[in-house]
């Protein structure tokens, strides 16, 4: 059985009621998009260059952990060409027909936004290929002797895909990508704008140091930025008369147990999880879901890339293990004895 969360801070997926704000929030064009310099820069380049020859932009691959923004680029990348979009994800399109379904619908030049692509059915990947090269997708028509092959031509579109585990795409589907973008965690500088950005747009009253407690708490994600501040509003409004500061701040994240690292409940149960049934690792991940009652693909999309990010946990060859700066977050200490490892309470 899993263990209940009461606290959706760090999910991978938008939390009920959230999804309102996240909308109102988003940036609509590159400039206003903070963070993410070098993938600014890249886009830029090559948006203008497709509107300057009045042909569709190449196909973008984005990669990143979940909340870093790659939902919001397609976004963008649609505003700054001046077109639709089309928003699926990867295990929504079941069958070759939804897709052919999807793609005789576009318009000429406009895109297609493919969210977790890498859980794409095979066989729509293989019918995929050629809509990507060629503009045309080739269609079988009936069952035995009787069966035929027809071709149907697309209008020229761009297809936008993201997805959290890009070692997961199939080569040939990966290769068809002419931009590759990579996201990474942002840092407490550019977590603070976003955070003052968003407190302007939700009317919150909020000061620097309120904003950089914030921004330090939300494990370089901006969605879970948004988040904490969507939460610390609510204890403020209780609490503080609606203000927030950096007193306010530390009491409201401490009552939903963010800790100075940003680190929730879950995650500080994995660390001492594999430091009190394990001994620090290494610990394969199917033997840590069952411990912890999680998923592993949570752990591994959603939990593990920060703990990696700030060196709290290493992941080996035989499995993950925590690292000296993991046990001291905890309160523990690792002695080494001979051959023999003891951990002691801090």
């Amino acid at each position: 059985m899993m263990f209940e969360r009461d606290n959706e801070i760090v999910a991978s997926t938008l939390n009920i009621g959230d999804e309102d704000l996240e909308l109102s929030l988003r940036p609509q064009r590159l400039v206003q998009y903070i963070g993410q310099n070098k993938v600014k820069e890249v886009l830029g380049i090559f948006i203008e260059s497709a509107k300057m020859r009045n042909q569709p932009l190449d196909h973008v691959l984005l990669s990143g952990p979940p909340g870093l923004g790659k939902t919001t680029l397609a976004n963008i990348i649609s505003n700054e060409m001046g077109v639709n979009i089309r928003v699926t994800s990867g295990p929504a399109i079941e069958r070759p027909g939804d897709l052919a379904a999807i793609l005789t619908n576009l318009n000429e030049n406009d895109v297609l936004f493919i969210d977790e692509i890498h859980r794409l059915n095979k066989t729509v990947e293989e019918i995929m290929y050629p809509a990507l090269e060629d503009y045309a997708l080739d269609i079988i028509i009936g069952k035995g002797p009787s069966a035929r092959s027809i071709r149907l031509d697309l209008p020229k579109f761009t297809l936008i895909g993201a997805t959290t585990r890009s070692g997961m795409l199939a080569s040939p589907l990966r290769d068809r990508f002419g931009v590759m973008c990579t996201l990474d965690f942002y840092n407490a500088d550019d977590l603070k704008e976003i955070v003052l950005r968003s407190a302007g747009i939700i009317n919150v009253e909020i000061n620097d140091s309120g904003a950089e407690e914030i921004a330090r708490r939300s494990r370089g994600t901006p969605r879970i930025a948004n988040r904490l501040l969507k939460r610390v509003r609510d204890y403020a409004i209780v609490k503080c008369n609606g203000k927030i500061d950096l007193k306010t701040a530390d009491s409201a994240l401490k009552m939903l147990e963010i800790d100075e690292m940003g680190l929730d409940k879950l995650d500080r149960r994995i660390l001492n999880t594999i430091i009190e049934y394990y001994r620090g690792g290494p610990v394969g991940l199917d033997t840590l879901a069952a411990s912890i009652g999680e998923e592993k693909v949570t752990i591994e999309d959603v939990y593990e890339p920060y703990l990696l990010q700030i060196g709290y946990l290493n992941r080996t060859p035989r499995g993950r293990v925590v690292t000296e700066m993991g046990y001291r977050h905890v309160n523990k200490v690792k002695k080494n004895i001979g051959q023999m490892t003891i951990d002691f309470e801090g």
